[in-house]
């Protein structure tokens, strides 16, 4: 289901976080969307989802890259599941290019002019069970 809407969605959310044009990146998320920054860690709400973004380019010394690989969608009334490998192209501690892939997990909801939103963003997947 490579063709869903929300891959286009998905896709330019992450032009918007690499390009760290935060304040578009905004317009993807629901009010009470929950992401998680990093294991045992989350922001929610757009406020605390924004200075999050700030930090994490930050962290990666403004370098981060991120572009999606396969996906899967799956849809019930106005709710998706998106099951989807996330690529962050990043600049480690040491200043060395590194390239991460998560299997990443979120949610979106369709608001009631059928836009997709996110209310969960969360890159680290299933692999937040081994913490």
């Amino acid at each position: 289901m490579s063709d869903h809407v929300l891959k286009n969605v998905i896709e330019a959310a992450d032009r918007a976080i690499t390009a760290e044009n935060f304040d578009a990146l905004m317009d993807f998320y629901a009010e009470d969307a929950t992401l998680v920054v990093k294991p045992g860690l989350n922001a929610t709400g757009k406020a605390q989802i924004h200075k999050a973004f700030v930090a994490i380019a930050d962290h990666f010394k403004h370098q981060i890259k991120v572009k999606q690989g396969a996906m899967k969608v799956i849809e019930g009334g106005d709710t998706a599941l998106v099951i989807m490998e996330t690529i962050l192209d990043v600049v480690d501690v040491d200043a060395a290019s590194t390239s991460i892939t998560r299997r990443a997990t979120y949610v979106f909801r369709r608001d009631t002019n059928g836009k997709w939103l996110c209310v969960i963003d969360n890159s680290y997947g299933t692999n937040l069970l081994d913490v």
